[in-house]
């Protein structure tokens, strides 16, 4: 498979989108895989993984602009339908579209291969540490929703997602070490998850005033 061409053929996809789903965060989670392939003593099909990676997104846009209720639901067929393009088998066009149904953090499909349970977990990776603090941020600046608020603490939220910034990180971002599927992204997950608690704490003292 030539998965050069289906990096640019899914980029297409991807004009207008806001910082925490556009073509960079495509980018991060293909290196996500790539990491937990090398990482990982067990057999993967890396075409199947690699090209799930660059079109796991490909329905986010028409999500944002209410065309389509579930990305990952549309971007399964639509995936299914670019890979007939690239003369791309049958079992690989299933294997491929059973990854980009099942990626998707809020979702009623589990992932049954190794490739999906790899690409769910290389996709929850961009949403913990550094990279998932910044694109929190960027997100609660895109809806003006508060950083924090100090008579709302998380654990007093109600909220699905968190009415704050820092009530979804604690609904959210500290649960995603939690989800992974797979031992090498378990171990990953786990250094990115020890530098948010490393943040919560900060951030706790520093709206209290004591740092």
């Amino acid at each position: 498979m030539d998965q050069t061409a289906l990096r640019d053929r899914a980029r297409t996809y991807f004009g207008g989108l806001s910082p925490c789903h556009d073509w960079h965060h495509v980018e991060r989670v293909v290196a996500n895989a790539e990491r937990l392939v090398t990482d990982t003593d067990r057999e993967v099909d890396e075409d199947v993984l690699l090209a799930a990676a660059w079109l796991h997104d490909i329905g986010r846009k028409r999500e944002a602009d209410g065309e389509i209720d579930c990305h990952a639901e549309w971007g399964a067929e639509e995936a299914r339908d670019i890979l007939a393009e690239f003369d791309v088998d049958a079992e690989t066009r299933a294997a491929v579209a059973h990854c980009t149904r099942a990626h998707r953090f809020s979702n009623d499909v589990e992932p049954e291969s190794f490739e999906a349970k790899l690409l769910s977990d290389a996709d929850n990776l961009d949403a913990i540490g550094a990279v998932g603090l910044a694109r929190m941020f960027a997100h609660t600046g895109e809806i003006a929703q508060p950083i924090h608020d100090p008579e709302l603490p998380p654990e007093d939220d109600d909220s699905t997602a968190g009415e704050t910034a820092f009530n979804h990180l604690h609904k959210k971002l500290l649960e995603l070490d939690s989800r992974m599927y797979t031992d090498v992204g378990r171990e990953v997950a786990a250094d990115r998850h020890d530098f948010l608690e490393t943040f919560v704490s900060r951030f706790e003292a520093e709206v209290t005033g004591e740092r």
